[in-house]
């Protein structure tokens, strides 16, 4: 077996796990469900996951077996194009924004499943227009919060009525990044309100052609109280709902994540 090439393979198959591009490329979508039809449905679809399940050399056998090295190379292949192309409608017909992208806040982005950060219409609504930004080559920056218990869980008990259960989120399985500094230290915001600082560390979310960034407030320079603003999306009572807009709109928008650009909002609250 040419070692260079299975090598490729689980590299390559990583590299797109961890940007939502795949999630609306059914070619792709199906790579990751023939590795393993029934441990993917167990994982919400979620490709990080799932790879997690394979050791280097366990995940090359596998997509031998399969025959899925050319399907990987395709896949891959078409990504880095993608990626890399500069004849889009946005190169075309944006030349305005130069480089002043358009900042694009929601409480919520409904992309896919495996990140459970939506509710949602509007989140599926926000979740498109990254999607489309990014196909037309749209020059946009995003701006959310990153919800450490997710969206609710649903089940219907013996009675027939509705019970929700949260569980918390690990970001070792999601195709999340930290920002860090230029000395490999997190980047953490603040903004200051009557109640004191609020603090902030900052997810990046790769979306294709557009950078999704979310805020969590999990940080050891905040009160308990301010640790739980980025506990629940909609959670809370108002004066929680109030700093969660604070944290939204005046830390995503004051950070050099969007300065100097275009903001757009899309009805954070509903």
């Amino acid at each position: 077996m040419d070692v260079k090439t299975t090598s490729d393979i689980y590299d390559k198959l990583n590299s797109l796990a961890r940007d939502l591009w795949w999630s609306w490329q059914p070619e792709v979508v199906s790579i990751f469900r023939d590795l393993n039809p029934t441990k993917f449905r167990q994982v919400d679809h979620n490709p990080v996951m799932l790879l997690e399940e394979y050791t280097r050399q366990e995940l090359e056998n596998r997509a031998a077996e399969l025959m899925l090295n050319s399907r990987v190379n395709w896949a891959y292949r078409r990504w880095q194009e993608y990626l890399n192309s500069h004849q889009t409608w946005g190169a075309t017909h944006t030349g305005l924004l130069g480089n002043q992208p358009v900042a694009y806040f929601s409480a919520e982005f409904g992309i896919h499943e495996s990140l459970p950060n939506y509710s949602g219409g509007l989140g599926v609504l926000s979740g498109d227009h990254l999607k489309s930004a990014s196909d037309l080559g749209v020059p946009l920056v995003a701006v959310g919060l990153l919800y450490q218990e997710g969206n609710f869980h649903q089940t219907v008990d013996a009675e027939g009525r509705q019970q929700e259960s949260y569980h918390r989120i690990n970001t070792d399985h999601l195709p999340v990044e930290m920002v860090r500094t230029e000395d490999g230290e997190e980047m953490v915001i603040a903004i200051q309100t009557r109640g004191g600082d609020i603090f902030a560390r900052i997810w990046k979310v790769s979306v294709g052609r557009v950078s999704l960034y979310l805020l969590d407030t999990h940080v050891p320079q905040n009160t308990e109280e301010n640790q739980r603003l980025t506990d629940r999306l909609y959670g809370g009572d108002q004066y929680k709902r109030i700093r969660q807009e604070l944290l939204l709109g005046v830390g995503g928008g004051g950070q050099s994540l969007t300065r100097h650009g275009h903001h757009s909002q899309c009805c954070p609250y509903e």
